[in-house]
Order: C-alpha cells, then structure tokens, then sequence
C-alpha cells in the first residue's frame, strides 16, 4: 500500500480522535463512550477503539466506576504546553509587571507540567520598592517545584479531576513535602483544593520555603480550563499589604491575563480586569 493510501484510511480515524478530545475539552464532567459516539455520529465500535487508543497514550482517562471517560494528563500537559512560547509570555509580563510595582514583592507566572510547577516568568518590583526578600527565593524561571506544595500549581490543580488528580499523584498516601508540611495523602490534598477551587485563589504557607507564604490565582482559556497561574511570595511576617489586599490585587491580574488570552473564568466568577 502507498503512503498516500495508508494516509487516506488513517484520517478519519485521525479526526475522529480529534473530534472526540475537542469534545470532551468541552464537557464540564465525565462522559459515557455511547453518549459520545451518538454525539459525534461515530459508530459505537469506532468509538471504544480509539478512547482505547487515547486511554493508553494518556489522552483519556476511563473512570470504570462512572464507566465514562474525561480528559486525561498527557491532553492538559499539551494544552498547557503552548504557554511556552514566548507569545503569551509577551501577553503576561507587562501584568506581572503591574502586579510587581503595586504590590512590592516578587510575582511569577508558572504553568502545570505534570506534577510540577514550571515557573515562566519572574517580576520584581521596581529598584527600592522592596527589601532583600528575593535573595533566599528559589522560584526563579525554570524552577520545578512539586504542584501541591506551590500556591501557583494548587491555583491550576484546584480545577483538575478527581481522575486528573488520581494520574498525577499515583501514590496518593505518600505526596512530598519539602518543610515537613503540607498535604500527606491524596485525599487530604482533594479536600483542600475543593475549598480553594470555592474560594477562587490558593495560598500555601511555609510548603515551599521556611519564613515565606504564597498566594495564586488561575487564569483560564475558551473552555474555562487553567491554563497558567499568577502568584506572589513574600515574607510570612512582613508584608506590605494584608492578605485581602494581596489577593485582591492578584485575582484582577488574572482576570487580565484570562481576558488577554480570549479566556472565561469559571461561572465567570472573580473580579473584573482592572
């Protein structure tokens, strides 16, 4: 058989599996396989056989209890991998920029990759406005740090699956901790990110560094799915600003990148752009 003829018979199921990721971005739940195929016109055997495909390269994550499918770890991690490019980086840093200035202390935009959080982009304030509180920081650009312990990656997983949650943590009773605090098991780590996720922001205080606290707030895409998050550190006892304050500030900073990226908020709930 030719190229061209292997390529021909391979593009509808080529599409087909596009259809169905593009489908499930845009399910707020768990979808089952027969709901799914009637949805797209796919007949029910074409169906399971590429949710199959898709389940074993990560695409798709299968919930036998629901017997439904949602999107799974390796679909967030290619969604959240444009933020690399240096377009949406233009897009945030004069945010970050804006955020640095008013509030006085270090800002970043870090994304999700896997378990961990990449930090993107890193503002400080402006000469002067600012003690030595960058100087035993370790979120520089680049820096992995485990997502559950960061204020910016509980920001992002706050919004993930249970099942999403279940693929990145699979050792749920033994989660990492860099100070000895911090979530120890999966199902206290869900509990905390539930109230969050309510609340609207994530804070983490003393998880990643002794002395230091961290706020974050997630901006969102089209399909009201985090695609990066905003965060500030600052020194637990000192700060210019109290917490409500820091937050504030923070959430209209989201607000602006979720608006820059032609992004909804959740129920379109937080404050409007400033």
């Amino acid at each position: 058989m030719s190229e061209r003829a292997v390529a021909s018979s391979a593009s509808p199921a080529v599409g087909r599996a596009l259809d169905i990721l593009v489908y499930l971005a845009g399910r707020p739940g768990l979808v089952r396989a027969a709901a799914l195929a009637r949805d797209l016109g796919i007949p029910r055997s074409s169906a399971y056989h590429i949710l199959s495909v898709l389940a074993d390269r990560g695409f798709v994550t299968y919930v036998p209890k629901d017997q439904a499918y949602g999107l799974g770890v390796t679909s967030f991690e290619v969604g959240s991998a444009y933020l690399r490019h240096e377009p949406l980086e233009r897009l945030a840093r004069p945010i970050l920029r804006t955020l640095a200035d008013r509030l006085g202390q270090t800002v970043h935009m870090g994304i999700l990759d896997g378990a961990e959080t990449v930090y993107l982009l890193k503002e400080r304030p402006p000469s002067g406005r600012t003690g030595d509180v960058d100087i035993t920081l370790v979120t520089d650009i680049g820096v992995r740090l485990p997502a559950h312990l960061t204020a910016n990656g509980r920001a992002i997983l706050a919004h993930a699956s249970d099942a999403q949650l279940r693929a990145l943590f699979p050792r749920p009773g033994d989660l990492t901790t860099r100070t000895g605090r911090g979530p120890r098991t999966l199902a206290g780590l869900a509990g905390a990110l539930a109230q969050e996720r309510e609340r609207g922001w994530s804070q983490e205080v003393e998880m990643v560094s002794e002395g230091f606290r961290s706020m974050g707030v997630a901006a969102f895409d089209h399909n009201e799915r985090p695609v990066a998050a905003i965060s500030s550190t600052w020194r637990r006892h000192h700060c210019r600003h109290d917490v409500d304050q820091v937050r504030d500030i923070l959430v209209r900073g989201a607000a602006r990148l979720t608006a820059a990226v032609s992004g909804r908020a959740p129920g379109a709930q937080g404050l409007d752009p400033a």
